[in-house]
Order: structure tokens, then sequence, then C-alpha cells
């Protein structure tokens, strides 16, 4: 028997902020934290389905992330996509 067990979040880049970093990364229905801006959206076709993926980026640190709405998939959710040390 397995357990469905949430993977650790990577805090290791420094130029996330404190609250960038306590958001549970790759975990379906995780929170985010209430300085993610929400951008642009698009749909991205997979095989069980049309999904949503939403672009978010953080006010105070500028870090870039997306949150895929994927009912299938419980380990989709937020993904850190782009941070200000990459720009």
């Amino acid at each position: 028997m397995t357990q469905d067990t949430p993977q650790p979040n990577d805090t290791s880049d420094p130029a996330l902020c404190d609250s960038c970093a306590g958001v549970q990364q790759n975990w379906r229905r995780a929170k985010g934290h209430p300085e993610l801006m929400q951008g642009t959206n698009r749909s991205v076709e997979h095989r069980h389905g049309t999904v949503t993926i939403t672009r978010y980026r953080c006010e105070r640190c500028g870090t870039l992330w997306d949150y895929e709405n994927n009912k299938v998939n419980r380990h989709a959710g937020w993904s850190v996509v782009g941070s200000p040390s990459t720009k």
C-alpha cells in the first residue's frame, strides 16, 4: 500500500520571498499566497481532456508561477516557471 504524500518544496532558490517559499508545489488544491497576482491563462489538451494553466506573478519577489488546474493529476498545481534571478 502506498501513501500519497506531498512533494517537499524546493526552497533552495534564494530569490523566493518567504511567502513563495511556503507554497506547496506539485500538489493539486494547495494554497498560493495573497501577493500572487493572476495573469494570463491558457488551455492545454491532455489525453484525458483539456486543462487550464494560469500564470501568476508574486508582487513581492517577482517569481513567476503556473497553476495547473487538472482534476485527474493530483501532482498538478503550483510550479515555479521563472524567478527574478533568471531574468
